[in-house]
């Protein structure tokens, strides 16, 4: 079987005579200018010849991650060689914490941000290569989506992969375009000589596989993002080069492109659903650090609107409620979780303390007799019990809670105090005095506890006493 004799391919069998397989012909009917509808790769500059026109993409992509990295070295940045990660967060890189909760548009700004002078040539050294030979390949409107669509799909992978990673860089795009001239070139038709070709693509396989194995080798270096890009790629190629390979049917090209955008948002949707719940919670709670109630409220009801059994979300919502003193609502919310996760102590101890505050101690006595025979090393749970009991003025058996508490070590201060409390109520003075000072011991000054030490040592006739402990209130009010 007969080879062409421009770019060496297979010619049909019973080939005689024609030595120029019809690639070829159709491009050399191209560079003459004469009309051919069956042309199947682009007939502009052949892929290793460079565009002529002044501005290319190449130039504009470069001079955009270019202008951003200066533009970080403003005051009272710079001028520095790497950004610490505050910064980069701060200017768009795409991290979990904030891309999952929302900041959706981090997956295409991460990728015009570098982290440092070493990190941003390196990146633009191999977009000025990559680039150039997708360009002269596409055209311009699909290289452009390629190198957005990979990247986006680079920082998608990213985000699902290990979203407490911080990742920026247009290593993901470059990966992305790398993969995308490897399927086309293995899988496309080309007027180009093959031992061009073959070259070519060796190139691409080798730029691949080592930076893949370089970035396995170093921390810090983010490989799910390279994966994400240079699979992406592939796929985005090789459905270009077998399904819409004529440059002369941009509808059939940007059907490939729109299916491949489609299926990349649905990918960036599971991503969000699996991983973003614990990252929508926490941005809602910082809101509320913020002394911003409504809104962390807000996003909390709206992310249990969308995942109706999400038990962090009703029962971070049922917090939120019970600081601001929406008691009714903070009740319901708890006993979700509870119906969620009836083995959640966190949600079952606070129902408690809901019930105490709405003077319904039987109720909660009932809830923390729960907790502690579901629990019984719960400390927190005989605390609880400790003040329900209290509450109804059986101060001897809310003693022996505390005591229990104390010795399975709750987590919550005043533990001391309440002791203090109940021991006054029994009128052992003695005990009371030393509860509230193991308090102070344990837990810091506190007006309560000194206010508790004034009755303690005036029921005891230690006036100079009492009067220091008055003062000590008094100064810790102030404050």
């Amino acid at each position: 079987m007969a080879n062409c004799i421009q770019c060496g391919r297979k010619l049909p069998p019973l080939t005689i005579g024609k030595k120029i397989c019809r690639w070829c012909v159709q491009h050399e009917r191209a560079q003459r200018g004469e009309e051919d509808d069956d042309v199947r790769q682009p007939v502009m500059p052949t892929p290793w010849v460079r565009s002529q026109s002044t501005i290319t993409l190449t130039h504009l992509l470069f001079g955009a991650s270019l202008a951003v990295f200066l533009g970080m070295q403003l005051p009272p940045n710079g001028p520095v060689a790497d950004f610490g990660g505050q910064e980069l967060v701060k200017w768009g890189a795409n991290f979990g914490p904030y891309t999952l909760s929302g900041d959706w548009w981090r997956l295409f700004t991460y990728m015009f941000l570098h982290g440092g002078v070493l990190h941003i040539a390196f990146n633009m050294w191999c977009l000025w290569d990559l680039g150039g030979l997708c360009e002269s390949l596409y055209g311009r409107w699909t290289y452009a989506t390629v190198y957005l669509l990979t990247g986006f799909a680079g920082g998608v992978a990213s985000v699902g992969w290990n979203p407490g990673v911080l990742s920026v860089g247009a290593s993901g795009a470059i990966f992305g375009l790398a993969g995308a001239l490897i399927a086309s070139f293995y899988l496309g038709e080309f007027s180009m000589p093959n031992i061009a070709l073959k070259g070519t693509l060796t190139s691409l396989l080798v730029f691949a596989g080592f930076n893949l194995f370089f970035g396995s080798m170093f921390p810090g270096i983010d490989n799910a993002c390279h994966i994400g890009g240079l699979v992406s790629g592939l796929i985005l190629g090789a459905l270009i080069a077998r399904v819409a390979p004529e440059s002369n049917a941009p509808a059939r090209r940007a059907g490939v492109l729109a299916v491949v955008a489609l299926g990349l948002a649905g990918c960036a949707w599971g991503v969000g659903q699996w991983r973003g719940t614990p990252f929508r919670i926490g941005r809602a709670l910082d809101s509320l650090a913020e002394r911003d109630p409504n809104r962390g409220i807000k996003q909390l009801q709206a992310i249990v609107k969308r995942e109706p059994n999400s038990v962090q979300g009703h029962y971070a919502l049922a917090q939120a409620y019970f600081n601001q003193e929406r008691i009714g609502e903070a009740e319901a919310e708890f006993k979700r979780v509870l119906t969620l996760e009836p083995q959640h102590e966190g949600a079952r101890f606070r129902l408690g303390l809901v019930y105490l505050s709405e003077k319904r101690p039987e109720d909660a006595q009932a809830v923390f007799t729960q907790l502690v025979s579901q629990e019984p090393a719960s400390g927190n749970g005989h605390y609880g019990l400790g003040l329900a009991l209290a509450d109804q003025g059986k101060h001897q058996a809310a003693v022996d809670e505390f005591k229990d508490a104390i010795r399975l070590g709750t987590a919550y201060p005043g533990v001391y105090y309440e002791m203090g409390q109940s021991y006054e109520r029994l009128k052992m003075y003695d005990e009371a005095i030393a509860a509230y000072l193991q308090g102070k011991d344990k837990d810091g000054d506190d007006p309560d506890v000194e206010n508790g030490l004034v009755e303690a040592y005036e029921a005891k006739g230690m006036k100079q006493q009492a009067e220091e402990a008055r003062s000590r209130a008094e100064e810790l009010r102030k404050k």
